[in-house]
């Protein structure tokens, strides 16, 4: 890069004297220069901001923000073009089955032509190869059908996507707002906080102790510190401490910047190759349907292989056509074994069950999570705005002199401050208030500000900041202390659970004073002096107990407590300080980095009680969680007292229970650890890393953990557990990334009805697996039993030799990927039983395919074979139990007709079936009705088979024959008997269970 300084003059221009298309293009110029020709880092930053005609004061209107999106683009990353639909399409014949069943085209055909080439002159044949054409177009259908449902679930994950997209705050029209990532334009000023993924490259602004994650683009391990000063020479990249660069993130304070370079004009823009397509890994649930599909596909070549062998040993092939009819047979079978709309239906249903979730305010990031879900035993929780409403209301104020309640609820800065027992209030405990209620609203980086709306508000940063800020206006403390403007600040952070900020006194000859707030017994300990009746003297240690003991009274009373505190500093410039270190110019490198000079001999202003009532909706997500084998840990960083308190409430520990701490938790070993988690549910006074060492505790023990997260700091627990949960409302955008689900509306019941929907999504799909495997199954067996038992069966002609297989392969191709495709995907969407948050959690160990359920589908295949057998028997001379009526007929024309028996036996019996695998206990008239789409896909199906006896070109292709009245009669009464054993069998499994 040529580091050459910007030359204002060069860049800048006068908008109301320059044409549109000039200014346009001088703009295009400014950005090309800063990205290509110059770096900003050496650049002042009003300069950048002149260059890029923008005032950091207000950032872009909304109208300049669209013209430079047009002009620009989208803010994100080139990436590896979309497949075509063409190559899409085509891509569903890359499969082995379908090379399978292309063999068997080839083979079919090759068999047609030996045919005609081997006739007699005069005989009759096949005018044109069908059964190869069949499967031909068999093929396309099924490639049709798996072309529109992966679009379906891709539009799925699509819309997911989009409800997950990253967003960022910026400043534009002179007020703060949160957009999508995408539309940041160069000239927006970025507005960072803790936690914040950098959206874009950008030159600083303004920084208050920032610290910025950069080795995601630099390597370097540790975070870096930011100011905003311009450098004096050209650095390495890691090294430009006034700039901040898209993809990394905010691990601490904040800051402002002016975007420079957006999408593929950022540092990791210039570095990044194309994005390619990567594989999705298979999920566990994908790995167990291509384990079951080898294991069917190798049984299938097993018993292809003994049926050849004992026909050649046998029978012996004594023909072409023989060895022909024989490798047919190894077709059928294999056909017949693997249930071709396995994969498509699977990721269909998924993709309907996380749209679901989303209509429900729980986003799903990947199908595969799904799985993950029904299996949860313990979820860890947030107090605050997950299991309380996050509408934070400071209701007491207690100060040296006495204490005070503020009324009025929510945002809405309307209330007034009245005595505990109705009388007025004396002025030197108003005065306390006053001064406690001003620090904390300069202590303090929330904001509230009028809705669009009328009479509504809005809140910009924690809820509990801002509550401060509400009480303030209410009591008018604001416009008392309005004099005082912020020149320094020590951030927030979990570990050290206070903030102060360093304020110039513009009537005081611009003195400084540091205003604190924090945990009143963190912030106590940073105090020597208190304010009381206007004066301040020395703090006791009967001071000290007594503000404690007020603490747990709160605490108890479920109140979150936060205390004030300030110091007059008695100087005018930071650098004469006391304590505080400054380089040889007399320059202080970071304050943030010097709490300890700032923080200390701080006076005890007094403490607010701040009410954040629980959700009412989450005491009954509680039990019906605890129903269904799920235990509720809360974890806060709250007072112990307040913890237990709330946690009682809603029924997640009993009245007498106790919270542990996080200085608790750090005393403990391994084993210890282990057997506190196991038995406790409530942790209070928690910092991020704790939460880490809580769900690491938990899944060592066996369970499958969730996790709620917010801020930066939950990133990592977040991310190690099996469920990482983030909230959506006040979730940084770090976590966002970090978790497998976002709850939209921040609610604890919304991960309670995703366990619920996830567990009734797994069952519906054990329900159509064992639905589609059984029906395999039975078609296996059939042509199975069907050649070894041709010759009682009436099936093989005596006069003739050779292999005579019961069904067609065309006519099983149009069961598996027709008939059976729509019942499957409608068992997808089958109700929820009523007991499915009755039962325990299922392990991740279990197979989904258990021997419960193999016993189901191998008894109900073995039902079918018979069934079906039994029918086409009816219909052969020469067979067990053959209606004497077909003795006119040939051979051929029976065999014609009993094939149209079994075949259509066959797909009555699996509709039966569909209808029995709803439950593997539960008797199948129990809501027989109430999946109509069932119903619906069972009336396709029928009007299908219609068509393939009943429409003269599809009898040809398909080798059937118009069926009488009577025969109907056979097929429903033989498939029925399906369902009547199914409902056999769960009468005996009940009597066993309930034994």
């Amino acid at each position: 890069m040529d580091d050459r300084i910007i030359d204002p003059s060069a860049l800048s221009r006068e908008p109301h004297v320059e044409p549109e298309d000039a200014k346009e293009t001088q703009e295009v110029k400014a950005q090309q220069a800063l990205l290509n020709d110059v770096d900003p880092s050496l650049t002042d930053a009003d300069q950048v901001a002149q260059a890029l005609n923008v005032d950091p004061r207000t950032g872009l209107s909304s109208e300049e923000a669209k013209r430079r999106l047009d002009k620009f683009g989208p803010n994100e990353l080139a990436s590896a073009p979309p497949v075509p639909k063409w190559k899409k399409f085509l891509q569903q014949f890359q499969d082995p089955l379908v090379y399978l069943l292309l063999a068997a085209t080839a083979i079919s055909l090759v068999a047609w032509i030996i045919e005609k080439v081997n006739a007699a002159p005069g005989a009759e044949g096949e005018a044109l190869p069908f059964d190869s054409i069949v499967i031909v177009l068999i093929l396309i259908v099924n490639a049709v059908l798996g072309y529109m449902q992966e679009a379906k679930a891709e539009e799925a994950v699509n819309a997911l996507s989009e409800m997950t997209a990253p967003t960022s705050n910026v400043l534009r029209n002179g007020r703060v707002e949160r957009i999508n990532t995408t539309d940041i334009v160069p000239g927006d000023i970025l507005v960072l906080g803790e936690g914040d993924t950098v959206p874009a490259d950008g030159r600083l602004l303004a920084a208050a102790s920032l610290r910025i994650a950069e080795a995601s683009l630099t390597g370097e391990s540790v975070p870096v510190g930011k100011k905003p000063a311009t450098l004096d020479s050209a650095k390495a990249l890691g090294d430009r401490a006034n700039m901040v660069f898209n993809g990394t993130s905010v691990t601490q304070g904040t800051g402002r910047a002016i975007v420079t370079g957006t999408g593929m004009n950022t540092q990791v823009g210039k570095i990044a190759d194309l994005l390619q397509s990567t594989e999705d890994e298979a999920t566990p649930l994908q790995k167990e349907m291509n384990h079951v599909s080898k294991i069917l596909g190798i049984a299938v070549c097993i018993i292809a292989v003994v049926v050849l062998l004992a026909l050649a040993v046998l029978e012996g092939f004594h023909s072409v056509h023989d060895v022909i009819d024989s490798l047919l047979l190894a077709v059928s079978l294999a056909v017949a074994a693997v249930p071709e709309g396995l994969a498509a239906i699977l990721t269909v249903v998924l993709a309907l069950g996380v749209q679901r979730m989303a209509a429900h305010h729980a986003i799903v990031k990947k199908l595969h999570s799904v799985e993950t879900l029904g299996s949860a035993s313990v979820i860890c929780s947030d107090k605050t705005g997950t299991l309380t409403r996050n509408e934070m209301t400071v209701e007491r104020v207690v100060v040296p002199s006495g204490e005070v309640e503020l009324t009025g609820t929510g945002y809405a800065p309307e209330g007034d401050m009245v005595s505990i027992d109705g009388s007025a209030v004396p002025e030197n405990i108003a005065n306390e208030v006053l001064a406690t209620l001003g620090a904390g609203t300069l202590a303090n980086d929330g904001e509230l500000r009028e809705g669009e709306k009328p009479g509504t508000w809005e809140i910009v940063g924690d809820p509990t900041e801002v509550s401060l800020v509400v009480a303030a206006r209410k009591t008018h403390a604001d416009k008392k202390f309005a004099h005082f403007d912020r020149v320094a600040e020590i951030p927030f952070t979990s570990e050290r659970k206070r903030m102060s900020v360093i304020a110039r006194n513009a009537t005081d000859a611009g003195k400084l004073t540091v205003f604190a707030k924090g945990a009143p017994d963190v912030l106590l300990s940073y105090c020597d002096r208190i304010y009381v009746n206007g004066a301040i003297r020395k703090l006791t240690e009967g001071d000290r107990q007594d503000i404690l003991d007020t603490v747990e009274r709160l605490s108890r009373e479920a109140y979150r407590t936060l205390g004030e505190a300030f110091r007059p500093l008695e100087t005018d410039s930071l650098a004469q300080i006391p304590g505080i270190r400054t380089n040889s110019a007399g320059e202080i490198s970071d304050i943030s980095e010097q709490a300890e000079a700032i923080e200390q001999h701080l006076i005890w202003n007094g403490m607010v009680g701040i009410i954040d009532p629980p959700r009412t909706e989450v005491r009954d997500a509680v039990a019906e969680a605890h129903r269904a084998g799920i235990r509720t840990v809360m974890i806060t960083g709250d007072h112990p007292l307040t913890a237990a308190r709330i946690a009682s409430d809603l029924g997640i520990i009993a009245k007498d229970g106790k919270a542990l701490t996080g200085d608790e938790l750090d005393t403990m070993d391994e084993a210890q650890l282990d057997k506190a988690t196991s038995e406790v549910s409530v942790y209070a006074r928690v910092a991020p890393e704790h939460k880490l060492k809580i769900v690491e505790s938990l899944q060592r023990q066996g369970n499958i953990a969730a996790m709620t997260g917010d801020g930066v700091n939950d990133a990592p627990a977040v991310k190690s557990a099996d469920i990482g949960v983030a909230m959506g409302i006040t979730g940084t955008e770090v976590t966002k990334q970090s978790a497998k689900m976002i709850l939209a509306d921040d609610n604890f019941s919304t991960i309670v009805a995703a366990v619920r929907e996830g567990r009734g999504i797994f069952d519906n799909i054990r329900k159509f697996l064992r639905y589609l495997l059984s029906s395999n199954v039975g078609e296996v067996f059939t042509v199975f039993f069907g050649v070894v038992l041709a010759g009682w069966l009436g099936i093989k002609n005596p006069e003739s030799v050779g292999v005579t297989v019961p069904l067609l392969a065309t006519q099983l191709l149009w069961i598996n990927l027709l008939t059976d495709a729509a019942p499957a995907l409608a068992m997808g969407v089958d109700p929820m039983t009523e007991d499915v948050m009755n039962r325990k959690p299922r392990k991740l160990t279990d197979r989904v395919i258990d021997g419960a359920m193999w016993g189901d589908i191998i008894y109900i295949g073995i039902i079918m074979a018979i069934v079906t057998l039994i029918g086409m028997d009816m219909h052969l001379t020469g067979g067990l139990f053959t209606d004497r009526s077909v003795d006119a007929m040939g051979h051929d024309a029976q065999m014609v007709e009993a094939r149209t028996m079994g075949f259509t036996i066959l797909v009555f019996a699996q509709l039966f079936n569909a209808i029995a695998s709803r439950s593997h206990l539960q008797s199948a008239f129990v809501g027989l009705f109430s999946n109509k789409w069932l119903w619906g896909a069972i009336g396709l199906s029928i009007v299908l088979q219609l068509f393939v006896i009943y429409v003269p070109f599809l009898n040809t292709a398909f080798g059937t024959t118009p069926l009488p009245p009577m025969a109907w009669l056979e097929c429903i009464g033989l498939a029925f008997f399906v369902l009547v054993a199914s409902e056999v069998r769960k009468v005996f499994l009940r009597m066993r269970a309930k034994k």
